[in-house]
């Protein structure tokens, strides 16, 4: 008799914010938010989490202002800086690796409970072209979609989707 691992499952909107305010040293606001999607318009980072056979398991999308406010929280840099990027619609290189260190620890919230473990695998800064079977998932239902706001920052969506 074999066991089964179940699939990776989607986080709560407090599972989200302890772990945000655990690493941002911040208080964090979660509530439902729109799905985010990227389009020119509304760039965002799209972060792919595998499973041990680096099978998809996960992405988790933020938009461009949420991923610049926390960016910032986790290495204390002043907002102003941070608007700035967010008007020029992209973060720079050191902003995308601190995004990086956000969203690697963020793969606890999909290894919750025994489950496949998921870990990053990309992350795909705002604005850049997702590999397609990557830009498909975007639009899949099996998700949620949460607006984030990080004390003295602002806020922005985040959308966790599984494969």
């Amino acid at each position: 008799m074999t066991s089964a691992v179940a699939a990776t499952s989607l986080p709560t909107p407090k599972d989200v914010r302890d772990l945000l305010e655990g690493l941002l040293g911040r208080d964090v606001t979660v509530g439902p938010g729109a799905p985010v999607t990227p389009t020119p318009s509304r760039p965002a980072a799209v972060a792919v989490y595998v499973d041990p056979t680096s099978r998809v398991t996960a992405i988790c999308l933020v938009d461009l202002p949420l991923a610049a406010w926390c960016a910032g929280a986790l290495a204390l840099l002043p907002k102003g800086g941070l608007e700035d990027a967010v008007d020029e619609g992209e973060l720079s290189d050191m902003h995308v690796e601190v995004l990086h260190e956000v969203v690697n620890v963020a793969a606890a919230l999909l290894n919750a409970g025994g489950v496949t473990h998921s870990k990053l695998d990309t992350l795909v800064p705002p604005g850049q072209p997702l590999p397609g079977d990557i830009a498909g998932l975007t639009a899949s239902t099996n998700r949620i979609d949460l607006e984030v706001a990080v004390a003295g920052y602002g806020s922005g969506g985040l959308s966790v989707v599984l494969a």
